[in-house]
């Protein structure tokens, strides 16, 4: 097949995030290619050590749209407030390999994915008034994006939310779902607080106690939310786990899940849209990333 990878930091030249998201096109790109598919991403210019075909991007959307007409299947990377609209000109151009855009919806707006969850028995950090120390972030955002930390919340727009803060271990469950779904890795995030929260990296898998528990949680929130493909869910494991963001898009993570499970991840995406998912992966190793070296492979 030929398959449009579209990764935003890539296609626009984001110098925030154009660390990860190279590390993420290579790794899906090169994965797909190691199938047999062919690849078509947009860019700014050719990414180094990518297998694919790159196009020359000015906007991002007009790019995608282009590329996914002429391709068998797409999927799309890019920021939560977006990702809506450009999974919707995947789907309406050719076989849109990653969530639904009305998963993709619901998961971007904190506030409805919050009561989803919520509704359906999942534990989240609570959205309140009465709170000794608040986590205020954006209703709409994605990884650590003007986050802060505060004992008063203050008068927010309806752009924030405010919730309660939650203490435990910082993690995160990867998995992928298609008529079944299947767990992959729970990993360690290595997140610094100050007055915010800054994501530094992480690492893939991590043995923690919780695993089971976060990854039950995890599934249980994939099927409550109408998930597809390959979706990364935040938890704090505190005295249950909490969900605090659900990514409804490849994650920083699927870099260490790539090099530690015994087949390729490219293939279990095609296979979760188009087949049958097998029952388990096996694990070997694991993988330390941070986002300090992911910009220095870029620069050099």
């Amino acid at each position: 097949m030929n398959i449009m990878v579209a990764e935003y930091a890539v296609a626009t030249g984001d110098p925030e995030i154009i660390g990860e998201g190279c590390a993420m096109l290579s790794t899906l790109a090169n994965s797909f290619d190691a199938c047999g598919h062919a690849v078509r991403y947009p860019a700014r210019r050719p990414v180094s050590g990518v297998r694919g075909n790159a196009t020359l991007c000015d906007d991002f959307a007009t790019s995608v749209e282009q590329i996914a007409c002429n391709c068998d299947a797409g999927i799309v990377i890019a920021p939560d407030d977006i990702l809506t609209d450009l999974t919707e000109i995947v789907e309406d151009a050719t076989v849109n390999l990653g969530c639904p855009s009305e998963s993709v919806r619901k998961c971007a707006d904190k506030l409805t994915c919050s009561k989803i969850l919520r509704e359906n028995g999942i534990a989240v950090p609570e959205i309140t008034d009465d709170a000794e120390i608040y986590v205020i972030k954006p209703r709409w955002g994605c990884a650590a994006e003007e986050i802060s930390i505060a004992p008063e919340k203050g008068q927010l727009n309806d752009d924030f939310i405010a919730t309660e803060f939650v203490s435990g271990e910082h993690l995160s469950a990867s998995l992928i779902t298609g008529r079944t779904t299947l767990p992959l890795t729970v990993n360690k995030q290595l997140i610094e607080f100050g007055d915010g929260i800054t994501y530094n990296g992480g690492i893939v898998p991590y043995p923690t106690a919780a695993w089971d528990a976060v990854m039950d949680t995890a599934i249980r929130a994939v099927h409550a939310l109408g998930c597809r493909g390959y979706v990364g869910i935040d938890i704090i494991a505190g005295d249950e786990p909490y969900v605090v963001d659900v990514n409804p898009r490849p994650t920083t993570s699927i870099l260490g899940i790539a090099k530690v499970i015994d087949c390729e991840i490219g293939d279990l995406i095609v296979r979760a849209r188009f087949g049958e998912l097998p029952e388990s992966v096996g694990i070997v190793g694991s993988f330390e990333f941070s986002k300090s070296d992911l910009k220095k492979r870029v620069r050099s």
